[in-house]
């Protein structure tokens, strides 16, 4: 089949490799001048093992699955990436039932290399950190997200893809034969293809009202939560990422590191009403609460704006999170067309588990 993959974010370009692989003449239509210039460079660049997602999810199926076949992929193409470990960490009875909790979930979900730990136990692994008790990952990392992206780019050219860049998709149409495809830029074209997927990140929900045939009820909203990041200045406290019990939109205010061993704290959770990604100095004071209920060591002045994202969520505050929501023809039963909306974390870590399952929704 002639496919049309929307969005060269890290999720497109696995989805659009998985069809170059199976043989399918595939396009990638991406409307800035690169690759993963939205929501996949705009992130903790996480390894996730699984294990906070509900029983028999997208999220867990796809990030478990993912998780396996992502550092296998890292290991054969050369990606820079590291299986650090992690602690989840309690700080009170209320966190440890959470965290308890998390611990029970992964084991569910079939997460691998769990461990609880008493105070003293997480102490021993982390000195700095303070907390009556913590969930040992040994299956996190990290991982160099733009190398990824550049591989996955790469797989998709040798097996005869292609990446059209400054290729905005204005409108989608059904045709007897498959989809018409409004292209706008610097050169405009209607295009035909057999089948198109819909993996454009924060504009899925838009492209998805301009696709005429599809019904307009299944479109969720968009709800954009903002991440914001902080560098810390001096040498990094911690080995190992250290996140606290989960909040309402996110997983807490937690430390991640880069693989240059630069330490930094993020995300936080910013309901936003439009695409902006200034960092507020301001917001450094929460900052320093959040981080001192586990890192009473963090020193006044050590925390500088670094960057932000924005989340593509299909919930807002108050409200339980969203599950992935992969729509294609077994679900809408329009053939040869594959929505992708709230694809957010753990998205990186799942990206080649749900690229074989859209390849395998393409052909339904």
């Amino acid at each position: 089949m002639d496919v049309l993959v929307v969005g060269a974010g890290v999720v497109g370009l696995a989805v659009a490799r998985a069809l170059a692989r199976r043989g399918h003449a595939v396009v990638v239509a991406e409307a800035t001048g690169g690759i993963g210039n939205g929501v996949s460079s705009r992130n903790s660049e996480v390894i996730h093992a699984g294990m906070y997602y509900p029983t028999g999810s997208l999220r867990a199926r796809h990030c478990v699955n993912g998780r396996r076949l992502l550092y296998a992929f890292c290991e054969s193409h050369g990606v820079p990436h590291a299986k650090c470990g992690k602690l989840i960490v309690a700080t009170n009875e209320m966190e440890q039932a959470k965290i308890e909790g998390i611990y029970e979930q992964g084991i569910v979900n079939g997460v691998e290399g769990l461990r609880f730990l008493s105070a003293a136990e997480a102490v021993a692994l982390e000195p700095n950190l303070s907390c009556t008790g913590a969930v040992l990952s040994r299956e996190t990392g990290i991982i160099d997200s733009h190398s990824l992206m550049l591989a996955l780019q790469g797989d998709l050219e040798d097996a005869g893809g292609m990446i059209a860049f400054g290729t905005p998709v204005e409108r989608i149409t059904r045709t007897q034969a498959g989809w018409e495809v409004r292209i706008g830029g610097a050169e405009p074209d209607t295009l035909a293809f057999d089948a198109v997927v819909n993996a454009a990140g924060l504009g899925a929900q838009p492209l998805a009202r301009a696709t005429e045939g599809y019904p307009q009820g299944r479109v969720p909203p968009l709800v954009l939560a903002k991440g914001n990041y902080f560098g810390c200045l001096g040498r990094p406290a911690f080995s190992r990422l250290i996140y606290p019990a989960p909040v309402d939109g996110g997983l807490g205010t937690h430390v991640t590191l880069d693989l240059n061993g630069r330490m930094r704290f993020g995300p936080d959770v910013e309901w936003i009403d439009r695409e902006a990604y200034e960092v507020d100095p301001a917001r450094a004071e929460s900052f320093y609460a959040s981080i001192r209920r586990y890192w009473p060591g963090l020193p006044d002045g050590a925390l500088v704006p670094d960057y932000s994202g924005i989340r593509p969520k299909l919930t807002g505050p108050g409200e339980k999170a969203a599950d992935f929501m992969i729509d294609g023809p077994a679900e809408h039963g329009i053939s040869g067309l594959v929505q992708l909306f709230g694809i957010e974390s753990p998205g990186l870590t799942s990206c080649l588990s749900l690229a074989e399952d859209v390849a395998e929704r393409v052909g339904a």
